[in-house]
């Protein structure tokens, strides 16, 4: 076949694609992958673009190798080293050194069974998933990318939208290819800007309405009390004087565009739930532009809220641009705990009045 050949048949395929199609083998794009994952019970991704492999957990130790953003690497323990000046002393030992943990996401690699149908719920047809593998590429159905970061990202680097484990997004659409593939359309409900994505099914797991079940929903009396400081940066759950929860978290840095996580002695209201919001904002110089933030509750003005967090592991020390950035498995339980509740349908809750749990801000 000659090359005019081919580009006609290319042209084809991206014109099927972006009528929303698949009448072709999207395994056949070498972009879009699903990645090779080691073989162990548990795993680390790197989630910053290059580290030295160390051959003890000091800061100073020699280097034994490198690895380089989104390597997936056995995770074999975790233990507290030496990093000077810094909060969080701990690091992730692999078969081949140490890395600091902040550098390192624990993941799991759980592929699915994807579903042939979507279900339906108040008169809406789709579903929420979380993304259950380390990473996984995604092909964008309508371009161009309407994303600053997408759009960097494909026009700058030459690379596929991709979806990082434990992002939670909304899928509308379910299709087969010519190999009897199923695929997920990918369509974030919240803050999207528009674009739309068909991701592999087995990277995707649905989320059912039984592991959503509130926590102590008959109590009234729940509040938050998170502590800022640098040295402390902790978050804890109270139901009247008891605390019923803590965990460490990352809260503001204060840079010349965004605040620091503001403090509050009054306690803010919680005033938006959302199971899941694409969050962008900042400078072309000093801004983000994030996808599938899960467990989502804003308590200060337009963007400031305690929040899932996939693309660092520093809880214990300030990290975000103005939010409080938790673990997935912190911020799911802080959501399902505090009110009001929010069904899975439509997934989301404003506030208007009384009625939420309160969050407060300290500097001890």
């Amino acid at each position: 076949m000659n090359d005019n050949s081919l580009a006609r048949r290319d042209f084809l395929k991206l014109g099927a694609l972006s009528l929303g199609a698949l009448a072709f083998k999207p395994w056949e794009n070498r972009l879009i992958r699903i990645p090779e994952i080691p073989q162990s019970e548990r795993l680390g991704r790197l989630c910053v673009g290059k580290v030295e492999l160390k051959a003890r957990p000091d800061y100073d130790s020699e280097s034994v190798g490198i690895l380089y953003e989104d390597s997936v690497v056995p995770w074999l323990r975790e233990t507290v080293g030496r990093w000077p000046g810094r909060n969080n002393q701990r690091f992730v030992e692999t078969p081949d050194g140490y890395i600091w943990s902040a550098y390192m996401q624990p993941v799991k690699n759980d592929q699915n069974s994807p579903l042939d149908t979507l279900p339906e719920k108040n008169g809406r047809t789709g579903m929420w998933v979380e993304v259950s593998i380390p990473w996984v590429d995604a092909i964008l159905i309508n371009p161009p990318a309407r994303s600053p970061a997408l759009k960097w990202r494909i026009e700058e680097k030459n690379k596929p939208k991709r979806f990082y484990y434990s992002e939670i997004v909304w899928v509308d659409q379910i299709r087969k290819d010519d190999d009897g593939k199923i695929w997920y359309r990918v369509n974030e409900r919240y803050g999207n800007r528009g674009d739309l994505f068909w991701v592999p099914g087995e990277a995707l797991r649905p989320i059912h309405e039984n592991e959503l079940t509130p926590i102590n929903p008959e109590v009234e009396d729940k509040r938050i009390v998170i502590d800022a400081s640098w040295h402390r940066q902790t978050l804890s759950c109270y139901e009247g004087n008891s605390e019923v929860y803590f965990c460490r978290i990352s809260t503001g840095v204060a840079t010349d565009s965004t605040p620091a996580t503001p403090p509050g002695g009054i306690g803010y209201p919680i005033w938006r739930k959302l199971y899941s919001l694409h969050m962008s904002g900042g400078t072309n110089v000093d801004g983000w532009d994030l996808s599938g933030i899960g467990w989502t509750q804003l308590f200060i003005g337009d963007g400031v809220a305690i929040h899932s967090t996939y693309w660092h592991n520093n809880f214990g020390e300030p990290m975000s641009r103005g939010c409080v950035n938790a673990t997935p498995e912190d911020s799911k339980w802080i959501f399902r705990w505090t009110i009001p509740l929010v069904p899975i349908e439509p997934g989301e809750v404003t506030i208007v009045g009384s009625g939420s749990s309160r969050i407060t801000v300290i500097e001890s």
